[in-house]
């Protein structure tokens, strides 16, 4: 699977999106993305918090397809649910995950949609080496029984509070190494994560050693996708608490640079801030803080730097 061409009117850099409710239907996410002017989308195919997944008829698949080839707002991804966790110790749990992440990996494909996004798990009880050998076993068990062209799974990178996986660099490195075959297997960074975990993107002086860091142990080839969010804590708090962009610790330079940086500018990126509507998420209308935050993107996606 591969990303769609930007069209001759988007504007030179990355893709800019957010994440979008799906209440009312799939296709329904497509609406409120084209209404608030996102140009890639993120969704949950299912209730993010229920293990229960409802059987998508082929009506709604074929009318999310249509809807997106229509809008030509690509690539979607999905993000998994948050009660998988295949770092646990607890069988029953990890086995319940990893036949979850299956079901998730066959939704995307269902819906085209480029990929899933996955947090790596917690090792709660156990250790971390071994949380990060029972992340890689659940994810190459799940691989095995699937084709390299469907929808690619991407490691969110983590903030790190507790037992949670994925807050270095060197534990997604681990996993990728743990499988056999990891041609389908990307990376998602989130900003606010980044910060949390003690990664300073925040310093125009540290910025490039971050990214120069991960490409001696990831490589950016394996980079897909960006979560740009704000953070309420700061740099090194191992918390993940997302902020509207330019109103936490993180500010409004960090995002101009990673926005303008070459490297990255084919790579999707996506809010997840805090909406202003929650509680209007059947509607389909743009959400005030939305609108704000990609607004001021764009206008630093193409404006100079400060000198």
């Amino acid at each position: 699977m591969i990303f769609h061409e930007p069209s001759a009117t988007q504007a030179q850099g990355p893709k800019l999106g957010a994440h979008m409710s799906i209440s009312g239907g799939l296709p329904h996410a497509i609406d409120r993305a084209s209404v608030t002017g996102c140009e890639t989308l993120q969704i949950f195919t299912k209730s993010s918090n229920q293990w229960r997944a409802r059987t998508l008829p082929d009506t709604e698949i074929q009318e999310f397809r249509a809807r997106s080839e229509n809008t030509g707002i690509a690539p979607i991804f999905a993000h998994a649910s948050y009660l998988i966790n295949v770092a646990s110790p607890e069988q029953t749990l990890w086995r319940r995950s990893v036949s979850a992440l299956a079901e998730e990996l066959h939704r995307a494909d269902l819906l085209g949609l480029h990929g899933v996004i996955l947090h790596p798990g917690a090792y709660t009880t156990s250790t971390e080496h071994d949380g990060l050998r029972r992340i890689s076993d659940g994810i190459g068990e799940v691989l095995t029984q699937r084709d390299n062209d469907g929808a690619v799974l991407l490691l969110e990178h983590t903030a790190g509070q507790g037992t949670v996986l994925g807050h270095r660099f060197e534990h997604l490195q681990s996993i990728i190494e743990g499988l056999d075959d990891s041609r389908s297997v990307g990376i998602c960074l989130d900003t606010c994560h980044l910060v949390g975990a003690g990664y300073d993107i925040i310093s125009s002086t540290e910025y490039d050693k971050v990214f120069d860091e991960f490409n001696a142990i990831i490589g950016l080839e394996r980079l897909r996708v960006f979560h740009l969010n704000d953070s309420k804590k700061p740099l090194g708090s191992r918390l993940d608490r997302h902020d509207n962009i330019g109103d936490g610790y993180i500010g409004i330079e960090p995002f101009r640079r990673l926005l303008q940086d070459e490297r990255f500018s084919d790579l999707p990126m996506l809010l997840e801030t805090p909406k202003t509507n929650e509680s209007r998420s059947t509607l389909i209308e743009a959400d005030p803080m939305d609108v704000r935050n990609l607004t001021l993107l764009r206008t630093l996606r193409t404006s100079k730097r400060p000198s």
